[in-house]
């Protein structure tokens, strides 16, 4: 804390120069001709795996005091100023709530002394999706309102940056804008899922790529041959164990399991798209999330000729998530109805492509014996065996069947699941689908 407490002190005293800079009309120094620039190296060091330079310490220590001490630039600009008078230059913007000062894009070109035009467009340069204060998830700029520069929008930091540096536990982030995924979990395990001997094989192999991956790569020293993280894709009819296989993963190796809602991430304007990723894939970096894009098609999809603008941007998208998917170190599943959906490119930089059928006749009376609720008990006009035989049903298929059957038992009191039910229910699942029973 002592070397926050000195980054915070030069950073008042750099404030009071620039002021004094503005009020005199002298040209911007260097900041290190105003503060020594090694004052800053506590904010520096602040983050493990992130290395900032000594114009980032400046940036990062601006953001961070509107945290850990929100009064400073008030408190620093009060202080230094001789006359009143209005500088736009300092930038800023006062909190709806608070009322104090907020720095904004603006504020750091002031506290740099960028004036000039190749100056300013290095001090943006910081803030470029491709930078690490995006790709780590440690700051950003706030979307500008309206037709306000860019420069304009306000700093804010990584949601879980503070709490790194203060040593509290990581928050789970929530599903909204600013986070477009949902946390899955479940209460099965591994002795509940049934799959095909080939996927289940398959699937092992994750498993283990997530238990002993770092041991391959850096004991063994083979990550000069292979890449970091892995690609998976998991295809097949919907209701055939995608999902959970991806829950499953995640609860059995302790890592939390992100699901990508692709109605918060697709935009129909350009350049939000990869924004959107971006955001995903800055806050995951370093967590050891799994990350679920399921019905993948919509951001995976195969690219098209370029007919016209949407298109070519389109493509831009695609090109965009395939270079971010083969970069990230973690494990990134996809999820498909059809293996044929997927463009070529992903698939080349795959380590796994799994096929989830439906099951045949036996694994689907495994998966009826598993899921029959032990309060209840089948009719003696119910046949398992035979009606697993008559009935090509997924997972998802026969526990929709089992709860219409089971509230059915419930509203009689007899606790007991009819054939009756069960073939009705059997007949609905197909109609949704446009079978014929």
């Amino acid at each position: 804390m002592k070397d926050l407490r000195t980054a915070f002190s030069s950073l008042a005293k750099l404030i009071a120069a620039r002021i004094r800079e503005l009020e005199s009309g002298a040209k911007p120094k260097p900041f290190g001709k105003l503060v020594p620039a090694k004052s800053f190296a506590g904010v520096r060091a602040a983050l493990p795996g992130v290395l900032l330079t000594e114009s980032e310490g400046v940036v990062f220590a601006a953001a961070l005091a509107t945290h850990l001490q929100p009064h400073l630039f008030d408190e620093a600009i009060a202080g230094a100023l001789t006359k009143a008078a209005d500088y736009p230059r300092i930038g800023g913007v006062r909190g709806k709530d608070s009322r104090l000062f907020l720095p904004t894009g603006e504020t750091v070109m002031f506290l740099l002394g960028a004036l000039e035009i190749d100056e300013r467009l290095e001090v943006l340069s910081l803030f470029d999706e491709e930078h690490a204060f995006a790709r780590k998830g440690v700051l950003r700029l706030e979307k500008p309102r309206g037709n306000e520069s860019w420069a304009s929008g306000r700093l804010e930091l990584g949601e879980d940056v503070v709490d790194q540096i203060m040593g509290l536990p990581t928050r789970r982030p929530r599903l909204g804008p600013d986070f477009p995924a949902q946390r899955l979990s479940t209460k099965l395990d591994w002795d509940d899922l049934v799959l095909e001997k080939q996927t289940a094989a398959e699937v092992r192999e994750i498993e283990s790529w997530i238990r002993h991956g770092d041991t391959l790569l850096v004991d063994w020293e083979l990550e000069r041959f292979i890449k970091p993280g892995y690609r998976a894709l998991f295809y097949g009819p919907s209701g055939t164990g995608k999902t959970l296989t991806a829950s499953l993963l995640g609860k059995q190796t302790g890592r939390d399991v992100y699901r990508i809602d692709l109605s918060l991430v697709v935009s129909k304007y350009i350049g939000e798209t990869e924004k959107n990723l971006s955001r995903i894939f800055a806050k995951a970096e370093d967590k050891n999330w799994i990350l679920f894009f399921d019905e993948a098609d919509a951001l995976f999809g195969k690219r098209t000729g370029v007919k016209d603008s949407h298109d070519r941007y389109a493509n831009q998208e695609t090109s965009y998530l395939l270079q971010r998917v083969e970069t990230f170190g973690g494990l990134v599943i996809l999820a498909s109805n059809l293996r044929t959906n997927i463009d070529e490119a992903f698939l080349r930089r795959f380590q796994s492509v799994i096929h989830f059928p439906k099951p045949n006749a036996e694994e689907r009376q495994r998966i009826w014996s598993r899921m029959l609720p032990r309060q209840a008990s089948l009719s003696e006009r119910v046949n398992l065996t035979q009606l697993c035989q008559r009935h090509e049903l997924t997972g998802a298929n026969i526990a929709n069947v089992l709860q219409y059957a089971s509230l059915q038992s419930l509203e009689r009191g007899d606790h007991v699941l009819e054939a009756r039910d069960i073939e009705l229910a059997i007949a609905r699942e197909y109609e949704k689908e446009g079978r014929l029973g």
